[in-house]
């Protein structure tokens, strides 16, 4: 059988991770009543269970209006080793609105054509929509790849100009090069992928030897373009907002923080109640207590 884009989604979904990553999952889902709970980032490539794990929580229920996900911070002793994620909850309505690309977020596309797993999954029916979210979000993206990229390329070329036009448009930093680390990173997962999202979008295209020729109609590119000004000039705003309410709505904010912060200077800070209330008001205090244990130090 021909492999499909359904078919390679699919089997991404299957990845193998560590049996810890499935019952810190498992416990996610039963705290939160979930459909699905994805896992992504780099502990995904690398197997390793050191630094945060990263979780997205997919619930039923309707769309979310508003600022979404909502971002909390969870510790977990399992069989003796402490185990730490960064976990982003939403609707799977949602999360399927934004990754067909309806919605005016630009995260949740970009960053689920990178490789995801399925670490908990309530039944076939979520599973299913958990993998048609993921195809949309391929066939979105390769619409704004191609719209953007050269008339012919090397896939790469393609994916390039996908995540460095992303990256432009949210409000953070990443150092130049990021969007060539996050292809050498997943080498497995980008080979072939670009002709198969390219016949999941309806994109004709020509091949010669490794380079495509991808035939988008002129009145087509443009209309993609006009969709994406839109999320572009929004981007950094939206981005902006989700941060500001961030710091009132990240759950274990505090935690994460001192956990950071002892991971990267050596440096405990111990978390009382004050601190854990109102992270925001307590961090000048925790950075001057930083600098002068650091001060010390030989």
């Amino acid at each position: 059988m021909n492999a499909t884009l359904e078919t390679r989604v699919s089997a991404g979904l299957d990845a193998a991770m560590a049996d810890p990553v499935r019952a810190f999952a498992a416990r996610l889902a039963r705290e939160s009543g979930a459909l699905a709970v994805l896992f992504y980032g780099s502990n995904l490539r690398t197997g390793e269970l050191e630094g945060v794990l990263d979780f997205y929580v997919l619930l039923p229920g309707p769309r979310e209006s508003g600022i979404w996900p909502r971002v909390s911070y969870h510790e977990w002793d399992h069989d003796g080793q402490v185990l730490r994620a960064k976990v982003a909850t939403m609707a799977m309505a949602t999360f399927h609105a934004a990754a067909s690309g309806s919605l005016l977020d630009t995260t949740i596309w970009a960053r689920f054509v990178q490789p995801c797993a399925l670490a908990w999954v309530r039944d076939g029916a979520a599973r299913d929509r958990v993998s048609g979210a993921i195809v949309a979000a391929l066939v979105t993206a390769v619409r704004l790849a191609i719209a953007l990229g050269p008339e012919s390329g090397l896939p790469e070329d393609y994916w390039r100009a996908l995540f460095r036009a992303t990256y432009r448009a949210e409000f953070r930093v990443e150092k130049p090069g990021r969007e060539d680390s996050i292809l050498a990173a997943n080498p497995a997962h980008f080979d072939g992928l670009l002709p198969l999202a390219l016949e999941a979008a309806g994109i004709a295209f020509a091949r010669d030897g490794a380079r495509l020729a991808p035939a988008m109609p002129a009145q087509e590119r443009a209309r993609i373009r006009r969709w994406w000004r839109t999320r572009r000039r929004m981007g950094k705003p939206y981005n902006l907002a989700r941060l500001v309410r961030a710091t009132a709505t990240f759950d274990g904010a505090a935690r994460y923080a001192a956990w950071k912060v002892e991971r990267h200077t050596g440096v405990k800070v111990a978390l009382t109640p004050w601190r854990e209330r109102h992270p925001i008001l307590a961090a000048p205090g925790v950075l001057w207590r930083v600098w002068r244990e650091r001060r010390r130090q030989p």
